[in-house]
């Protein structure tokens, strides 16, 4: 049955966003070939969320994929990232489900960065 689950982030500038998983956030990697870098994550996890609100209004356009970084602490992640020369948004935002700010990887444009308050499907057994 499944036993991965393969994440790809399209760029405009595939070396400046493989030294910014690389080099930034300090993720191993390994060369699949060709200089094609596959990258080791943190745990993950997948939520299903509908494209359209109760009252039909869209939210985005189908298909949307989202890809998000999550921390334990938004504020000291975020403080992190800043003294790396990441631009974070100033801006954290309570969304219920979690704080968030976006932070700019390059070449790939904005990412969600957020603390989660519910519970972490990673956590599972099973």
């Amino acid at each position: 049955m499944i036993n991965g689950f393969h994440t790809i982030i399209y760029s405009d500038d595939a070396e400046a966003t493989r030294g910014f998983l690389r080099d930034v956030l300090g993720w191993p990697s390994l060369d699949a070939g060709g200089g094609w870098l596959i990258f080791k994550t943190p745990p993950t996890e997948m939520g299903v969320h509908p494209a359209a609100g109760p009252d039909g209004e869209q939210w985005g356009t189908v298909p949307t994929h989202q890809v998000s970084l999550m921390c334990d602490d938004i504020e000291a992640t975020a403080a992190e990232l800043r003294a790396k020369g990441v631009l974070v948004s100033d801006e954290i935002r309570d969304e219920g489900f979690g704080l968030t700010t976006t932070i700019e990887v390059p070449g790939a444009g904005s990412m969600m960065l957020y603390e989660p308050r519910h519970g972490l499907a990673y956590e599972l057994d099973g």
